[in-house]
């Protein structure tokens, strides 16, 4: 399978699902809320929000969403806790944990890099309304892709010794 970012598979483990029964717009969410957090703190943040201790923020898809105070910790107060989203994520963080271990990663350094939540084919049903009418009655599935890479060691600052500073005329 194809995946959108390039990386080096050396360095990296990947995971993805597609025609997943899961709202598209809470897993969107979900990915963007986990997307920049280590692995051990995304899963303990996942764990948390399947227990009401934390909360996904809903930044985009966050209409009709009321105001709660758990979003106090992301100084944003529209907030849910979508338990579907959530176990997918899990058991997708857990499947590029064991790819991570096949390629003898250092599974404390793993960051998530990229998530991305593409909408799937619509899938169609009918709900039977009054007055002999119909009304279509639809899923919004998702494609989810998750990387995860170990974290670079940082460079440490070079000491400023590049003597006295010199001065340049302005015109």
């Amino acid at each position: 399978p194809r995946y959108t970012k390039k990386t080096d598979p050396e360095k990296s483990a990947r995971t993805r699902a597609t025609d997943i029964r899961v709202h598209y717009k809470n897993t969107r969410e979900t990915v963007g809320a986990v997307k920049g957090m280590t692995l051990a703190r995304a899963k303990i943040f996942l764990r948390n929000v399947y227990k009401r201790r934390e909360a996904v923020p809903f930044r985009r898809h966050a209409g009709h969403v009321s105001h709660h105070s758990a979003g106090q910790a992301w100084k944003h107060p529209i907030v849910r806790w979508p338990v579907k989203s959530v176990k997918l994520i899990l058991s997708m963080l857990k499947n590029a944990e064991a790819n991570a271990e096949a390629k003898s990663l250092d599974l404390t350094k793993l960051v998530i890099t990229h998530g991305q939540v593409n909408r799937a084919r619509k899938q169609r049903r009918r709900t039977y309304r009054a007055h002999g009418r119909i009304n279509a009655y639809m899923r919004s599935p998702c494609h989810v892709e998750l990387i995860l890479e170990e974290k670079q060691e940082g460079v440490p600052k070079a000491e400023k010794d590049w003597g006295p500073k010199k001065r340049t005329k302005k015109l």
